[in-house]
């Protein structure tokens, strides 16, 4: 078939279908470059301790190019869905403070997801309307109507990988203001938490930065899961668990609600 059959019965020119899936193929290719030439294990926390004396020294002496290049770089690995992006916020919480990571991480991570969200948006939003049953359509509807209590619940809930919630908003037609604030307020508690957890292992880098200037060991050994129990990681972990059961117990409060009103 040259041409394709809107839902109203109008044709649509296979150009401008090819033409919807261009970002998605750019995007596409932006990972597997980015994975294929192994940019993303400069990112590995290890790297970052190792280098970190020198880091923090220039962080030290730029330190506005420094914010401005961890935003992008943060941003980019966003959109690139970068599976470990908590613990790049780890990393950058070690050289920044938790305080001024979790600005970077807030502001990053939303621009970085609203990427995503475009671009799932303008390529896949009619193709799935196109192609969805009644069942489906009917889901997406729900979701729309509560789009804002299932957007804050995916993103303070962290059981659903973040891509995921990023690109399944844009195809079920969720308005992307609704997606842009929630995604910034939905994440507020886990980036606190992480950024206050990196900030926490600043002594432990700090002492291996001195081994290594040194030429001795722990220097390039890789950190140990031993390593990063501390008191602030322990304390992040706790705070990550009780925001996952807000939404549960926001549910049972509202069904206890109604259930008192019948």
């Amino acid at each position: 078939m040259s041409e394709q059959t809107k839902p109203d019965g109008q044709q649509t020119p296979p150009k401008r279908t090819i033409k919807r899936f261009i970002p998605l193929i750019v995007l596409l290719l932006a990972i597997v470059a980015f994975f294929g030439s192994g940019v993303h294990r400069q990112l590995d926390f290890d790297q970052i301790a190792t280098h970190y004396a020198s880091l923090q020294a220039y962080v030290t002496a730029n330190p506005v190019i420094s914010i401005l290049v961890a935003m992008l770089i943060y941003t980019g690995a966003t959109a690139l869905s970068f599976p470990a992006a908590w613990l790049l916020t780890v990393t950058i919480a070690l050289i920044f403070g938790w305080i001024t990571t979790s600005l970077i991480v807030l502001i990053s991570a939303t621009i970085g997801a609203s990427i995503l969200f475009l671009v799932a948006r303008y390529a896949l939003e009619g193709f799935f309307k196109q192609r969805a049953g009644n069942v489906l359509n009917k889901m997406a509807k729900g979701f729309r109507e509560d789009a804002v209590s299932y957007m804050l619940f995916l993103r303070m809930a962290p059981i659903f990988p973040f891509t995921l919630v990023n690109v399944v908003p844009a195809i079920l037609g969720v308005p992307f203001i609704t997606f842009f604030w929630t995604t910034f307020v939905g994440i507020i508690p886990g980036v606190v938490a992480y950024s206050y957890a990196g900030e926490g292992l600043r002594s432990i880098v700090a002492e291996r930065a001195e081994a290594c200037a040194a030429g001795i060991a722990p220097c390039g050994e890789p950190l140990t899961p031993g390593d990063l129990v501390t008191t602030q990681i322990l304390i992040a972990f706790v705070l990550l668990a009780i925001v996952s059961l807000i939404p549960v117990l926001l549910k049972r409060l509202r069904g206890s609600k109604s259930g008192n009103n019948v």
